[in-house]
């Protein structure tokens, strides 16, 4: 009981943030327990609690409930991640241009890395993937080409809060295994995903430092594994470690950047 009335106060509370976001001047308490049709006294305990975290204040001059600054912070935040897709349009589409293969751009996440652009090419593919989904890392190209560049404990609390769920017959799913590919991943610069998350697709992934020479995104090239050969990735690489490098330049990474960071594999 105590877990749903939790969880109800939760929705409340989001569902009032929704409320006052979408009113340029506010609301008050009495219009927003009427819009959502609940008592007076649980909207103001609400509001109060969403006031001391910084994510509604009161105007002092119409006593109206706002959003407060704390969605700056974090929309801050978000923007820093979403500005990588602008830099790294060109090239991707430089990518698309070349390959006629989807592309996919992803950044890291929580022990996961997440979908912020894709150019689907010209051949005809159907992936699982689009933009805004999140994806698994350790049967992933652009999940393994972050994974490798990321500090030990990272890597290890991710692979055990997150575990090695088998997607294929071909996923990873062996602790030392995955560590002894990300170690390759490492020396190669890029990483490969042969139908380990989606049987009959193969991919080539490379990462994005930024300029403090943290892993920060992945691109990668996705194709069914019929035109992704053995021999067509091993042409693709240095066309994704070339990309990869520009990009990461373009985020203001630089040779003493790059021995500032700290990884497992490196």
């Amino acid at each position: 009981m105590e877990r749903e009335n939790v969880v109800k106060s939760v929705s409340r509370a989001l569902d009032i943030i929704q409320l006052v976001g979408m009113k340029k001047g506010g609301l008050g308490v009495t219009e927003i327990a009427k819009q959502m049709d609940i008592n007076k006294s649980s909207v103001y305990r609400i509001l109060v609690t969403l006031a001391q975290y910084g994510y509604i204040e009161q105007d002092e001059s119409t006593g109206l409930y706002k959003l407060g600054y704390k969605f700056l912070e974090i929309s801050s935040k978000l923007l820093d991640s979403i500005d990588i897709r602008s830099e790294a349009g060109p090239f991707l589409k430089q990518l698309e241009d070349s390959t006629n293969e989807v592309i996919h751009l992803v950044v890291y996440d929580q022990g996961e890395v997440v979908y912020i652009e894709k150019l689907e090419g010209t051949e005809t593919l159907r992936m699982h993937s689009k933009v805004g989904k999140r994806a698994p890392m350790h049967c992933t190209s652009v999940g393994k080409a972050i994974l490798a560049n990321l500090p030990s404990g990272m890597v290890h609390e991710i692979v055990e809060r997150k575990g090695l769920p088998m997607h294929t017959k071909h996923t990873i799913t062996d602790k030392d295994a995955l560590f002894k590919e990300l170690v390759q991943v490492k020396q190669n610069g890029y990483a490969l995903d042969l139908e380990e998350n989606e049987n009959g697709i193969s991919c080539i992934a490379a990462p994005i430092f930024d300029h403090l020479g943290k892993v920060v995104a992945a691109i990668s090239i996705s194709g069914p594994t019929i035109r992704m050969t053995e021999e067509r990735l091993d042409q693709l690489k240095e066309q994704m470690l070339d990309v990869g490098s520009q990009i990461s330049v373009r985020l203001g990474f630089s040779k003493q950047s790059q021995k500032n960071g700290k990884n497992l594999f490196g």
